[in-house]
């Protein structure tokens, strides 16, 4: 179980390593189901932002690029965003990942992850704008995806969160951004992952 501290987020609870995640079924936005934890792979929980967040499509890109790599090392990506899976199909479906919509920001809260008006304020997240915006645009064109110019459900501050989860359930990693582009890089996956691979 998470432990508390004081944070900015809407629950106090965070998750440190050695704790054990809920066992819960969680629903993709195309009506799929995910168990956690998965008894066959490594769990990548990432929290991302809104659907359409153009930061967390450049970062999702990284990982799309290097997704042979994810899979060869036993993990499985399940991505979060605090949207409607309406709004994730018309922005997302592109993406090939488990995508989950938490538009009651149920899992925001279970997992401690929470929004801060700081989150695209912050240097280390105006550094990725230029490209992150580019790429918005490309998607506009190539999949249809819209510009992330309307308003979005539970709004843009939210701020991500990254989750090593074994196949017994515990947090083998666990990394809470302070700022919209603040996320494990698929280099620190891959270690984190092969720690636990050392250890079994």
């Amino acid at each position: 179980m998470p432990s508390n501290s004081n944070s900015e987020t809407p629950s106090e609870n965070k998750y440190h390593v050695g704790d054990f995640v809920e066992r819960d079924q969680l629903v993709t936005m195309k009506g799929q189901i995910v168990s956690m934890p998965d008894p066959r792979h490594l769990i990548h929980l990432q929290f991302r932002r809104f659907a359409g967040c153009p930061i967390c499509n450049l970062h999702l890109r990284s990982f799309i690029l290097r997704s042979d790599e994810i899979a060869a090392a036993g993990v499985r990506e399940v991505v979060v965003f605090h949207s409607t899976a309406e709004e994730l199909v018309s922005n997302q479906s592109d993406i090939p990942f488990d995508i989950i919509p938490d538009p009651e920001k149920r899992l925001c809260r279970e997992y401690g992850v929470g929004s801060s008006w700081r989150s695209v304020l912050h240097p280390g997240a105006l550094t990725s704008v230029p490209r992150a915006a580019w790429l918005a645009t490309t998607r506009r064109f190539t999949v249809g995806a819209p510009l992330p110019l309307r308003p979005a459900t539970n709004g843009r501050k939210g701020l991500p969160a990254d989750f090593l989860v074994t196949t017994e359930g515990y947090v083998a990693g666990v990394k809470y951004g302070r700022h919209s582009g603040d996320s494990w890089s698929v280099d620190e996956v891959l270690a984190a992952a092969a720690t636990v691979s050392r250890r079994s």
